[in-house]
């Protein structure tokens, strides 16, 4: 993720995991709330308390929290 105050910018490889991890397009995320909104989104989708659906959450977090990271 690229950082420049309050904006935001996904690089194409952080694109592409979310995309890959949750099957939905990450979209135009231009800050850290548009993230977080784009994290809930993905949760809802899959929601659930099965092992594999707290897994993929548990996988939407850690690419979240890497990409906070890194910025």
């Amino acid at each position: 993720m690229i950082r420049l105050g309050s904006q935001i910018r996904l690089t194409h490889r952080e694109v592409e995991r979310f995309r890959k991890i949750t099957g939905i397009e990450p979209g135009d995320i231009r800050s850290l709330d548009s993230l977080d909104a784009y994290i809930a989104r993905c949760k809802m989708h899959y929601w659930g308390v099965s092992k594999e659906t707290l897994f993929l959450h548990w996988l939407i977090d850690r690419e979240c929290a890497q990409c906070r990271e890194a910025a």
